[in-house]
């Protein structure tokens, strides 16, 4: 029934944090009804272990019918410099079978030089970026491309670059959903309901080429704050949002499959609606 736009897995247990392997991402889409999924390598060490590209088409190849593969590309590889031939690279991983890029989490502003080159040569290339991000920059930022209240730096990217696709995803993203009541919601996951809409729904009217991904607890949380007006966020722009889990660890718990049936049984989103999001529109944009 879904296709999971989001999920991680190591080829191996990982020394820290405690990431799925193959077989147990595979356990948790027989129990969610997930057909398939993109599996996202982590190679930011600001806080994972790294892993390679070549891992993630390794387990593409060997369960072809069941995983997607992504590829990641910091953007200071190759030369730390904003005019490095990152094109190559992209290049490279597309013919290889990879459907899109990320999820993309340097600890840089989006309008950095670096990030830049990298989000041209994407559009260049044709792959869609998964973006997270993080509320704050530098040291002790954490990981994820840091953007300013009220998200002007992706809108810049989204103006600069309008045939590069960026699927929007992380808690200071999905925050946005709603006026901010304090900055420092951005960091988390807001529980008060949306009593003024925020910059995430307005930049989607304004950008064709702003996707999201439901994925995670921030893209849950984003919905489940206030479900009235989830619904009229979910049928408003149902033509690009996706269904996703973000799976990081084998036991996580994964509300976001059960909370969209649950309005669609209800009648409050209607089947077409529900398949668009579930998986119709992964099927278009990473044409699988």
């Amino acid at each position: 029934m879904f296709i999971d736009v989001h999920t991680h897995a190591y080829r191996c247990r990982a020394p820290v944090f405690n990431f799925p392997l193959p077989e147990e991402v595979l356990k948790r889409f027989d129990e969610l009804q997930i057909e398939k999924g993109a599996v996202l390598p982590l190679i930011g060490p600001e806080v994972y272990i790294p892993q390679a590209n070549e891992d993630i088409l390794e387990m593409a190849e060997r369960w072809p019918d069941r995983f997607v593969p992504f590829c990641n590309v910091d953007p200071r590889c190759v030369s730390n410099s904003p005019d490095a031939p990152l094109g190559d690279v992209l290049r490279y991983y597309r013919d290889k079978g990879c459907r899109g890029l990320g999820e993309l989490m340097p600890n840089l502003p989006f309008l950095d030089p670096l990030v830049q080159n990298l989000f041209k040569h994407a559009q260049d290339v044709g792959l869609p970026i998964t973006i997270d991000m993080s509320s704050r920059c530098g040291y002790g930022g954490g990981y994820g491309l840091y953007d300013d209240p009220g998200l002007p730096q992706i809108e810049a990217c989204l103006r600069r670059f309008p045939k590069l696709v960026i699927v929007g995803h992380g808690p200071p993203f999905w925050a946005e959903i709603a006026r901010l009541e304090t900055v420092g919601d951005r960091a988390g996951y807001p529980n008060y309901p949306v009593r003024e809409e925020g910059a995430v729904p307005k930049l989607f009217r304004r950008y064709p080429n702003l996707w999201a991904d439901l994925s995670a607890g921030s893209g849950y949380n984003a919905l489940a704050r206030d479900p009235e007006y989830a619904v009229k966020f979910l049928n408003e722009f149902q033509d690009r949002l996706m269904f996703g889990t973000d799976i990081c660890t084998p036991t996580q718990d994964l509300p976001l499959a059960g909370f969209l049936l649950k309005l669609k049984d209800a009648g409050k989103l209607p089947e077409p609606a529900f398949r668009k999001i579930a998986r119709e529109n992964a099927i278009r944009l990473y044409k699988l």
